[in-house]
C-alpha cells in the first residue's frame, strides 16, 4: 500500500519510507545558510528558496526502513553539499530580488 501524502510504503507490518534525500539536505543547509545571508527569513521566503533550489537539483529518492533512512542521510549530504549550497545561494538571490510577500 502506498500513501502518497505520508510518503511511506506499507508491506504487511514492515513500513518502508520513500524519501527524497535532496529535500532533507536542502532544508538542513538552508537553515544554516540563512543565518549568514542578507535575505528575508520569513516562512514564505524560506520555502520559496527551498522550492527554487530543489527544482534546480536532481531528486535523490530512496526506499528504506526508518533506521536505514537516517544512516544514509549523512553519506549523501557530503556528496551533494557543494551543489546544494550553490542552488540555495542562487535561489536566495532570486527570492531577494522578487519576494512573493
Amino acid at each position: 500500500m502506498f500513501q502518497s501524502g505520508a510518503g511511506n510504503i506499507t508491506k504487511e507490518d514492515n513500513i518502508m519510507y520513500l524519501k527524497n534525500f535532496m529535500e532533507y539536505i536542502v532544508l538542513s543547509q538552508l537553515k544554516d545558510m540563512l543565518e549568514k545571508m542578507d535575505v528575508c527569513k520569513c516562512e514564505r521566503c524560506r520555502m520559496d528558496i527551498a522550492a527554487l533550489a530543489l527544482n534546480n537539483l536532481p531528486p535523490k529518492y530512496v526506499v528504506s526502513d526508518k533506521g536505514e533512512l537516517y544512516s544514509k542521510i549523512d553519506s549523501i549530504t557530503v556528496q551533494f553539499e557543494a551543489d546544494v549550497i550553490a542552488a540555495i545561494t542562487k535561489a536566495a538571490k532570486t527570492v531577494k530580488e522578487k519576494p512573493n510577500h
